[in-house]
């Protein structure tokens, strides 16, 4: 399979139209303090930016996004930026939802292969469900009798001993943290870009 199809799992690409003044040079000028956090190091070249995030803090805003590249292109119809940014975050959240479900597929196989060893064990056991006989003393005393315990079954003990249900519950959060996270992630960079090319560049003074 072609590694560039499954691209789209942890890479997010845009494009936003520019201003009919707006220069690469102005357009940069004002998405550079983005690229200024802490963690962060970019080039520049004539039409394009690049840059890399290592440990980002946590008011980055783009501190999901490990390294990216933005280009600013001259068309027909004016002139467009392109970004392509890519997210281990996004990677690991799609990931690991596969993997707590092979988690919960080798639980359950554990738990298949046990239950007959089980109940052949239970089998050959005494019943220890039964109460136990009263002591003399207690029965002079007028103690009341030990009630029987109550009786578990072969598969109840196994299905505690062996549950897929936490590995469920982890694979659902992730699903939808990636979920929300590729939805929302394109839409906030966007608009985070879009409001930094609109912003008026501070006067020097």
């Amino acid at each position: 399979m072609n590694a560039g199809f499954l691209n789209w799992i942890w890479h997010v690409k845009g494009s936003l139209r520019l201003a009919p003044e707006q220069t690469s040079d102005d357009v940069f000028e004002r998405l550079a303090p983005l690229f200024r956090e802490t963690g962060t190091s970019h080039k520049r070249a004539s039409d394009s930016l690049t840059f890399q995030k290592k440990d980002p803090a946590a008011q980055d805003k783009m501190a999901v996004f490990e390294n990216g590249v933005l280009q600013v292109e001259k068309g027909p119809t004016g002139a467009m930026l392109h970004y392509h940014l890519t997210s281990r975050a996004l990677l690991f959240c799609f990931l690991a939802p596969l993997l707590f479900l092979g988690f919960a597929q080798i639980t359950n196989l554990l738990a298949t292969f046990e239950k007959p060893a089980t109940e052949e064990a239970s089998k050959k056991k005494p019943d220890q469900n039964t109460a136990l006989p009263q002591n003399p003393i207690d029965k002079a005393l007028g103690a009341p009798v030990p009630e029987k315990p109550k009786k578990k079954s072969a598969a109840e003990g196994q299905e505690k001993k062996h549950s897929p249900k936490s590995a469920y519950v982890f694979a659902g959060i992730f699903a939808v943290l990636y979920l929300v996270g590729r939805i929302l992630e394109p839409r906030l960079v966007g608009a985070l870009f879009r409001r930094k090319l609109q912003d008026q560049p501070a006067l020097p003074g």
